[in-house]
């Protein structure tokens, strides 16, 4: 081990407080819960928590003494430790207390906060930051594997014939099996990709279009009737059910065997499916205020993206018992195209993340679009966000919005960009589910609490600062 880069020995666990990306003081969330401190505390470490650290998410101090942990008060915490963990980033008073060569680890947003980036870099400060840290190598469940590997092929006969384009994927109801399906159909560019909720009536299906697919899993659809009805009209069925029982094994095995993973996977910090869940639920609420008179059940919803914030947006949809929800993919979202999409919709989704190169070039939904298609009353809802040097796909969202002013009304519309949207009504669930993905991180695979002497590979990425050595006293 690195005489440079030693094990950490002294952790601290800071309260969140008001900051450049918290106004007010309204994230709660506290990065570790008291049952994860008590795993580190095993482990060797010596744990410091700030008093009324978890207090916001319902976790007393006692609990926190009761696991191990040595309470300390805001003047205390960030002074001579090894390792600073903290969910969002920190106020800059902050970081002049910090020793130099110490390792700061949280939701640092490098490239949103550059003053404050540039101030951790003058102090010496090693950020590990928590958003960039990715499976290594990428994992990937069975069931993924089924729903992609199912409706691969089911569209291969469209491929093969270059009818992919004239194809309308609709997929009944939501799982993590269809979820998988939708992802890979969104990735053959269809013309048109659709969730359909599962209690919808086969009177609402279209059957008299033409060149469909319909998706579904028998084991959470048991609508014998509505099948029936599909096939008796001679739509293209694909049983997500029937095809594991009968291929799932091999299709698994083969995929397996002809698909090493990849070196890098998705974050490992992370509630993205949550985040989809809780802009959805509130772009519905906004919704019903600003148009009374709709139902909900009918109105014209699009997501842009399907992956994993995106399938939290659809799932929540799904949930609310919205009918149809419009899945669009890259070139649904190309310029020009994405406008018959735009027109007359009642709510827009964003879940799309671009490359860096294009954030602040190419805007998905522009102001124009806001001004000229999208009528007065809808939502826009963006699930990706950004600031002024890191812009988001939607031209509007110059800066994520905060709980102390979270949407604003531009052409009429609604517009609403949150940082940190699962703290929407579920903070303790995220927190909870946050801490164990950071502790696993700390003692698991990655081991991190080792240091920085040989990070993991997911972790060596998100050394967005430093390595400087520790300096001690």
């Amino acid at each position: 081990m690195s005489t440079q880069f030693p094990a950490f020995q002294t952790i601290a666990l800071v309260k969140e407080i008001e900051s450049p990306e918290n106004p007010g003081g309204l994230e709660k969330r506290v990065a570790l819960i008291p049952t994860d401190v008590a795993q580190l505390v095993a482990s060797g470490c010596k744990v410091y928590v700030e008093y009324g650290a978890g207090e916001g998410v319902g976790f007393s101090d006692q609990e926190y003494l009761e696991a191990g942990a040595i309470m300390q008060g805001a003047d205390e915490i960030y002074c001579e430790k090894d390792l600073i963990i903290k969910f969002k980033g920190p106020s800059l008073d902050s970081i002049k207390t910090m020793r130099p060569g110490t390792t700061l680890f949280c939701m640092a947003h490098f490239h949103s906060y550059p003053d404050r980036a540039q101030l951790l870099e003058d102090q010496r400060i090693n950020v590990i930051a928590m958003e960039e840290i990715l499976e290594s190598p990428k994992r990937q469940s069975d069931a993924s594997i089924i729903g992609r590997t199912a409706m691969n092929k089911a569209l291969s006969p469209y491929m093969s014939d270059n009818s992919i384009g004239s194809l309308n994927v609709k997929v009944l109801g939501w799982s993590e099996h269809l979820g998988a399906s939708i992802r890979r159909a969104g990735n053959r560019d269809p013309r048109s990709l659709q969730l359909l909720n599962a209690n919808i009536a086969t009177a609402d299906l279209e059957l008299s279009r033409s060149n469909s697919l319909y998706v579904y899993d028998s084991r959470i659809l048991q609508r014998q009737g509505l099948i029936a009805s599909l096939q008796k009209a001679g739509e293209s069925v694909l049983d997500l059910a029937q095809y594991e029982a009968e291929m799932g094994e091999e299709a698994v095995a083969e995929y397996r065997k002809s698909h090493p993973p990849r070196e890098f996977g998705l974050r490992r910090i992370q509630c993205l499916h949550e985040t989809g869940m809780a802009g959805a639920r509130y772009g519905l609420k906004l919704l019903a205020e600003n148009k009374p008179d709709l139902d909900i059940k009918e109105a014209k919803v699009a997501v842009l993206g399907y992956g994993n914030v995106g399938q939290g947006a659809i799932h929540e949809l799904h949930d609310q018992g919205v009918k149809t929800v419009h899945v669009l993919g890259r070139t649904h979202t190309s310029k020009g195209r994405i406008d018959y999409w735009l027109k007359d919709i009642d709510l827009v989704v964003n879940g799309a993340e671009q490359p860096p190169h294009l954030r602040g070039v190419n805007f998905l939904v522009s102001n124009s679009h806001l001004k000229k298609l999208i009528p007065d009353g809808s939502v826009v809802i963006d699930l990706v966000g950004g600031s002024p040097t890191n812009r988001s796909p939607v031209e509007a969202v110059e800066s994520c919005t905060f709980l102390t002013d979270p949407h604003f009304v531009r052409d009429g519309v609604t517009v609403s960009s949150l940082w940190g949207w699962p703290m929407m009504g579920m903070m303790r669930e995220t927190a909870i589910r946050y801490s164990g993905q950071i502790a696993d991180v700390l003692l698991g695979a990655e081991a991190l609490h080792k240091g920085l002497a040989q990070l993991a590979p997911g972790v060596e990425r998100a050394l967005v600062c430093g390595p400087f050595p520790q300096e001690h006293a």
